[in-house]
């Protein structure tokens, strides 16, 4: 079977309940041990699991091609080939993907000069969370969600980060958000919260651990979240003691 054939037209997609995921959470979960996940979460989900070709080629097949990456890639592959993850036709977005990039790398600028903030991929995740009317958009990414979010709060991110004078283009950050005004983002953080509270990481507690780790429950919510956030996520440390107090009180109550 060619890769192709793993690739659905949007037709085949729209209408239906999904998720569209970006490259940055399926990267974090690959490497805290935490994809297989996606496949139970799915089942609770009663949905699609949705990913644009180009974040597939940043995730498959470009690894494939390397030695570092190479077991990663398997990975998420096996993810495609059992249909946990639908891979949806770049062609179908290209239009407003392209659109898209064009308005966010020309929304600011320092020293005269355009920054470019987003690649095509992350603009793919949108557009076809758009164009699909997905529930979310799987995001980790902190630049592309604030430019979703809150474009204009990018201008002071940009100039801490540069360290220098940020102009904004307000016309094009208007027009794109009149794009992507509507898209919910959700981070691997929340996916993963979720995923805790179905007890689907209970595989990583042996029967009686409590004697051995005092809170056991809520140290393994702790870790798996600073994991995500060591890679990746833009979460901070705030938000998880938030998320660890009442995701992890919600458990108890129910154990």
């Amino acid at each position: 079977m060619s890769a192709k054939a793993n690739v659905k037209k949007l037709s085949e997609l729209a209408g239906s309940r999904l998720l569209v995921f970006d490259t940055g959470p399926l990267i974090s979960l690959t490497v805290n041990n935490l994809l297989s996940t996606l496949e139970k979460l799915k089942e609770r989900y009663n949905g699609r699991f949705v990913i644009p070709e180009s974040v597939k080629g940043e995730l498959v097949d470009e690894p494939l091609r390397t030695k570092k990456f190479m077991f990663e890639a398997m990975q998420v592959q096996r993810l495609i080939s059992t249909g946990v993850l639908e891979v949806v036709d770049d062609n179908d977005t290209k239009e407003l993907t392209l659109e898209l990039l064009r308005l966010a790398n020309n929304s600011f600028a320092a020293k005269g000069k355009a920054v470019q903030i987003v690649q095509y991929g992350e603009m793919a995740s949108i557009a076809a969370a758009k164009m699909l009317d997905a529930e979310a958009l799987v995001l980790d990414e902190r630049i592309t969600r604030e430019l979703v979010e809150h474009p204009k709060h990018l201008a002071d991110l940009m100039e801490k980060r540069l360290h220098t004078t940020v102009t904004v283009n307000d016309q094009n950050v208007l027009l794109l958000q009149q794009y992507v005004s509507k898209t919910k983002i959700l981070r691997s953080v929340e996916l993963v919260s979720v995923a805790f509270e179905f007890g689907l990481l209970d595989r990583y507690i042996a029967v009686g651990e409590e004697q051995a780790i005092p809170e056991v429950r809520k140290k393994l919510l702790e870790s798996v979240l600073w994991g995500l956030k060591m890679n990746g996520c833009a979460v901070s440390g705030k938000e998880i003691e938030q998320f660890v107090g009442i995701v992890s009180g919600h458990n108890s109550e129910t154990h």
